[in-house]
């Protein structure tokens, strides 16, 4: 017997079932990189999570024969439909066995949850902020998930979607860059050494951590303006901007942020962090006891530095600011040895300019993530 269970997420004995289904589903993929106990738990707790004060979610479970089969999440983001006069809900946190049943009940659960508040189309994955990873892998299962940064998948997720009627809203492309064969164009360098020359826009590095989070709150300012003009956007409140600056500063390295400045404003930024996915498989999703040493351990590690999160407030695209971000990446990469590869993580199809940027950089498009919708 299939059943569909709504989370109570009062209910430790359900929450922790919501949350350990992917373990035992990925319980033998090599790519997939558990995410840390707390944070997933952390996004069902009404409470904590800042994006519950404006907006709702459901988690539900499907349940065969008393067996966990999969779950999704059914968002309504109400800060999303207001700035944008849509009328759309979003599924995220889908994991399933290979069940088209079970895919097919979640999703029309789902969708009558939807139309029940008059929402008309059905988007996803689409999380509950900007740090959730969009979409679902079509493209590069053979690749190692970053961290947490970009969702793993099964390749049988895309078919148990799209057989839900769901067609392509956008895709996300994720591109890896060797270090032995990045190159500056002339033309990049050119415009970032004439842009520095005139002394409007300035590179910030930071001493130290101290000095980094002493800029957190001209930071989230900046990121909540960069993309308004995007796809996903929506205006953040201040617990969330607070919430997303908090994360990166907790891993992040002073060296590895880079930010542009217009005065002492923020008007771009870059952020890089250390791939520390294979600290993350060990630990499993527990920081203690021995957790957190090896993912600090791993930081010095590691080969690979990841860049998610790069943007440019509107006014300033278009005279120089871009090219002093690439400028400032390219620099920082050449000259912090530990690094032999560069991923850029999800670059929305949409954004022809910086995938063009990416290909003279000799950027290799190598996953792609695919954001679905439905009309209900």
């Amino acid at each position: 017997m299939l059943t569909v269970e709504k989370v109570d997420t009062g209910n430790k004995k359900q929450v922790k079932r919501f949350v350990d289904l992917p373990f035992r589903i990925y319980a033998d993929c090599s790519q997939w990189v558990p995410p840390l106990f707390m944070d997933a738990y952390n996004q069902l707790n009404r409470g904590k999570h800042p994006f519950h004060e404006h907006s709702d979610v459901e988690f539900l479970l499907a349940v065969r024969d008393g067996k966990d089969v999969g779950r999704i999440a059914i968002i309504e983001n109400k800060l999303y439909n207001g700035y944008h006069q849509k009328q759309t809900a979003n599924f995220y946190l889908f994991e399933c066995e290979n069940d088209l049943e079970a895919a097919k009940l979640l999703f029309d659960t789902a969708a009558d949850w939807a139309k029940a508040r008059d929402l008309n189309v059905l988007i996803g994955p689409k999380g509950m902020g900007p740090l959730d990873g969009y979409g679902v892998l079509v493209f590069g299962h053979e690749h190692r998930q970053t961290m947490t940064m970009l969702n793993y998948n099964h390749a049988y997720y895309q078919f148990l979607i799209e057989a839900q009627g769901f067609i392509k809203e956008v895709d996300f492309v994720s591109c890896f860059l060797p270090a032995d064969k990045f190159q500056m164009p002339e033309r990049v360098q050119r415009i970032a050494e004439r842009v520095m020359q005139r002394g409007h826009l300035e590179i910030k590095t930071f001493k130290n951590k101290k000095d980094l989070v002493s800029w957190a709150g001209r930071i989230g300012r900046a990121y909540n303006d960069a993309f308004v003009n995007n796809w996903e956007y929506y205006p953040l409140t201040p617990r969330e901007i607070d919430f997303v600056v908090e994360n990166i500063m907790t891993i992040a390295d002073h060296r590895l942020i880079k930010i542009i400045t217009h005065d002492e404003d923020v008007v771009g930024f870059l952020f890089a962090f250390h791939d520390v996915s294979a600290a993350m498989q060990r630990a499993r999703g527990k920081l203690f006891p021995f957790g957190l040493l090896d993912i600090l351990m791993e930081i010095n590690r590691t080969d690979t530095v990841a860049v998610n999160g790069m943007g440019i407030l509107p006014d300033y695209q278009g005279h120089g600011g871009n090219a002093l971000l690439y400028y400032a990446m390219g620099n920082t990469l050449l000259n912090f040895k530990q690094f032999k590869h560069v991923e850029m993580t999800q670059v929305a199809e949409t954004t022809e300019q910086m995938r063009a940027d990416l290909k003279n950089l000799n950027g290799i498009e190598y996953k792609n993530h695919r954001v679905y919708a439905k009309g209900l």
